[in-house]
Parts: C-alpha cells; structure tokens; sequence
C-alpha cells in the first residue's frame, strides 16, 4: 500500500527566505522517498539590516516578511501541505528585536517562527540525505555558508566528530571592514586545521544557494564534484566582473551576484587549509532537513 505525505518547510535566512513543499512517498518495506514539489525563494535580506545596520529588523523588512509568510500559507494550502515548520537563522537570532518580531510575526500570520542556532541548524541538515556521501571510511567537511554564519560539521569514517558555527556569512563579510573579516578567516583556518591534520583522503561537502549555483555553472553531472582547481579558475572569473557584468552576462539574481564572491572565498579557503582537492555538492539545505525531521518526528 502507498501513502503520501506532503509537508512544508520555511527557512527565513539572512539573504533570503525559502519554502519548500515536498512528498513523502510511503512504500511497504521501503524507505521513504522525499520529493520536491515546489520551492519558492523570497530576496529579502535581514543580514544587511542586523549585521551593519542598527542590529534590529526594520519595520519593512517585517511587513516583507508578514506578506511573503501569508503568501506561502496560500501555497501550502492549495497545495494540501498537512504540516510545516519555520526555522530562522542567524539574522533574527542576533536582531536585537528577533523575539519581538517572532512575536508579532506570530499574531498576524499564525506561523510560529523557531530561532535556532547554529548546531542546531547543521544537525537539521545533517540529517538529510548526506549520509549517502559519508559512509565509508573517507573523511568529509560540511560547509554550510548563509547569509550571517557559515557551519563546520567534520565526518569521519560516517561519524561526527567535531562541529562548529563561526560568524562568516557572505552578508556579514561583504559588510565588514577588513579588518574584522580578517581575524574571522584566522580563527576559521586556526579550527579547521587543527581539527583535520590528522585526517586523511578528506573532501568538501558543500551546501548553500552559492555553491548550488557554482555547481550548475560548472556543467557537472549530478554527484560528481568540482575540483579546487576548477574553484579558483571560478572565483578569479568572477572576481573580474562586475556586479552588472555578474548579473548581465551570467544571469545571475542581483542579491546573488554580489554574495557569491565571498560564499566562492570560503568555500575554496575550507578546501585549501584542510588540503581537500575536491568538493561535493548535494542538493540539501535546511530546508530539506526540516522536511525529514518533521517525517521523522525530531522537530
């Protein structure tokens, strides 16, 4: 006998905020099969407001957010999505308001919003379908870049060992002075390399909307990685463009175009410092992690 199950997650992040709509397919003697069925991003970006502006979330950022979050009840109703959660990030968990926004996101729109943190974040997308990369007796680095905190989950021989959340999102870091970005990247590099130096054969697994957009330009079929080599040759391209040039020649959403340059940076300074040639991009994120988890009853 089939079931099917259809569930909806909300991930309000710092550059943006996402919903996804997925199946659950319910087979006997099967493992549940999890499918797309709409996925709707919104550009709005309360990293620029919280991280460099007043460290609050203005009143129109709000109101963008009261419409889009009614605009998505809609979509989950017509779409018979039985249940649902709405996860926020870094940018409404550092808003000196955040609790306060919650609040009055709550009473005009009914939708309860869950500030996590950062381990929580990367347990949710941990529990995604990365264990089918993980297994084995490699050793892999998750890197998750967002818009105001980039998370560092180390897998070795198919087991966390260590996991930590810096302050390195792309929004942050193209709003900071020099200075400040420079002792971030230290203190990444200083972890990283302590925590891989005695790891062998490891790769990259990488997670974002950057990465998924540098993967879909690169032309790779689905499950092989992109090369560090690749990366770079990448990242100087872009580097060479302009912001227009980004969005004119290459397509590019204008609130991609710039925060792709400093999600490429880290992406390829992980790679460099734990000394991975290659790196994975699986199509996850918090999004599909809040999916699984409300399947599998761990929300």
């Amino acid at each position: 006998m089939l079931e099917i199950k259809k569930y909806g997650a909300i991930d309000i992040g710092s550059n943006a905020i996402r919903l996804l709509i997925a199946n659950v397919i319910i087979a006997e003697d099967k493992e549940p099969q999890f499918k797309k069925s709409s996925l709707v991003r919104v550009p709005i970006r309360l990293g620029a407001e919280v991280f460099v502006g007043q460290g609050m979330i203005s009143e129109d950022s709000i109101q963008r957010l009261i419409d889009a979050l009614n605009a998505f009840e809609l979509l989950m109703k017509t779409h018979h999505v039985e249940r649902f959660k709405a996860c926020a990030t870094s940018a409404m968990r550092e808003a000196r308001n955040g609790e306060e926004v919650v609040q009055e996101i709550f009473k005009k729109t009914g939708v309860q919003i869950d500030i996590i943190g950062g381990k929580k974040e990367a347990a949710i997308i941990s529990s995604t379908d990365l264990n089918e990369l993980i297994e084995g007796d490699n050793s892999y680095l998750y890197v998750d870049v967002g818009g105001g905190s980039t998370e560092f989950t180390l897998f070795s021989k198919g087991k966390i060992i260590q996991s930590k959340s810096f302050k390195m999102g792309t929004v942050r870091l193209l709003n900071n002075k020099k200075l400040v970005n420079k002792e971030i990247f230290a203190d990444v590099e200083k972890w990283i390399k302590k925590n891989t130096k005695d790891l062998k054969r490891i790769s990259l697994i990488g997670s974002g909307g950057n990465i998924n957009k540098l993967f879909k330009m690169s032309g790779r079929t689905e499950g092989k990685p992109i090369s560090y080599i690749y990366l770079s040759a990448q990242y100087q391209f872009l580097k060479r463009m302009s912001f227009e040039e980004r969005i004119s020649e290459l397509s590019l959403n204008p609130d991609r175009a710039d925060v792709i340059i400093p999600a490429t940076k880290i992406y390829l300074s992980a790679m460099k410092w734990s000394n991975a040639r290659k790196i994975y991009v699986p199509k996850i994120g918090l999004v599909d992690g809040i999916i699984k988890s409300l399947h599998f009853n761990k929300l």
